[in-house]
């Protein structure tokens, strides 16, 4: 007896598409037209699904390079550089050398819903991962490059394993002691560092959405600080908030 297509769509959809082999060549040679769409359906998200594992690698390329010499390959990126207000989030991963982890790329690239799912992947395989916080206050007494640089050094310092090689986008951190490779767009290039791109983004985006049940208004669960009109409007009508950065709000507001 023939296996009703309701039954034989519920059978694919529970499968795992990574070894979903098996099920389709059982029902290739079934002709009824809703088997056929179901059979190529699947065929495409298995080419999908190749040539992500083909961009996976590729992204994985100094990884593979350097880890013939290094053994903790750790990449480091930040968010929150050009915000209006919020602190400036980095952060650094080490990531298992023997394990896939599909999808990464740079946060900008990537959905909200996805960069969740992908920070909850990254903090359950990576070997180490370290975050870094620096405040609006600290930010606007160093500079917000100083800042950058700051919390690059905060996020390696609470690696609980000490890495030996710092893959970066595209910068050089003062003052630490370990070899540095600076990569131009190294959040599209390497995973390394793209799950740290996923990382500081998802965590500093949190903290905009705990900031904007504080500071209602200003709009910064959905603008996380960035200058909208929305924001700029409320700034303008009733002032910054302790999160804003006084350096970087003076073209919009006089303050005494």
């Amino acid at each position: 007896m023939e296996k009703k297509i309701a039954d034989i769509k519920l059978e694919l959809e529970s499968a795992d598409i990574t070894n979903i082999d098996a099920i389709l060549e059982q029902y290739r040679a079934d002709n009824r037209s809703g088997v056929v769409k179901l059979i190529a359906k699947y065929d495409k998200e298995k080419e999908k699904l190749q040539k992500e594992r083909e961009r996976s690698y590729e992204m994985r390329r100094f990884e593979r390079e350097y880890g013939k010499e290094y053994h903790a390959i750790c990449g480091i990126d930040e968010v929150g550089r050009g915000p209006l207000s919020g602190p400036v989030v980095a952060c650094a991963v080490i990531l298992p050398t023997n394990e896939e982890i599909l999808y990464l790329n740079d946060s900008k690239q990537v959905s909200e819903k996805k960069r969740e799912e992908l920070y909850d992947v990254i903090m359950e395989k990576a070997v180490a991962v370290g975050v870094g916080v620096v405040p609006p206050s600290v930010i606007d007494e160093i500079n917000i490059l100083q800042a950058t640089y700051e919390a690059m050094r905060v996020a390696i310092s609470k690696l609980q394993v000490k890495p030996d090689l710092l893959l970066n986008d595209a910068v050089t951190i003062p003052g630490v002691a370990v070899k540095q490779v600076p990569i131009i767009k190294g959040d599209a290039k390497s995973a390394s560092i793209a799950a740290a791109s996923i990382v500081a983004k998802v965590t500093r985006d949190r903290l905009m959405v705990e900031y904007d049940k504080i500071y209602p208004g200003y709009g910064f669960a959905h603008n996380k600080g960035y200058g909208s009109k929305e924001h700029i409007d409320m700034l303008q009508k009733i002032g910054p908030t302790p999160i804003h950065r006084h350096t970087f709000i003076k073209n919009f507001v006089e303050e005494e």
